[in-house]
């Protein structure tokens, strides 16, 4: 009995975690976007590092990489903390809502490829 519960629990949990992370398909890389300037937020952490900023009004969500990509490509995350400035390109969501899926960050005279 005890078995067939765990693996129901376990079924249960994995459209749950699908559903949980966002697919890459709902942001539109036909228009590119880069702007400039600091990031509010930052979280380091996985199953990627995300970010807040202001653009055209609104608190951005900024989605990163994972940690462990971004400092295999020499990103730290005292380069991007908050207040620091950094420019950005990304994809917006199709959907409108205010954020964006980041391709690269510039910062400190390098330019760091996060996909």
């Amino acid at each position: 009995m005890f078995k067939r519960l765990t693996i129901a629990a376990a079924l249960a949990a994995v459209p749950a975690a699908a559903v949980a992370h966002h697919g890459w398909s709902s942001y539109d890389e036909s228009k590119p976007i880069t702007l400039t300037g600091s990031f509010q937020t930052v979280t380091w952490g996985n199953p990627h590092g995300t970010a807040t900023t202001r653009w055209q009004g609104k608190q951005w969500g900024i989605v990163l990489a994972p940690t462990s990509r971004m400092q295999a490509r020499g990103l730290t995350e005292a380069e991007i903390a908050p207040g620091k400035r950094v420019s950005i390109t990304g994809y917006a969501r199709r959907d409108g809502a205010p954020e964006m899926r980041i391709e690269r960050v510039m910062v400190g005279g390098k330019t760091v490829e996060l996909r």
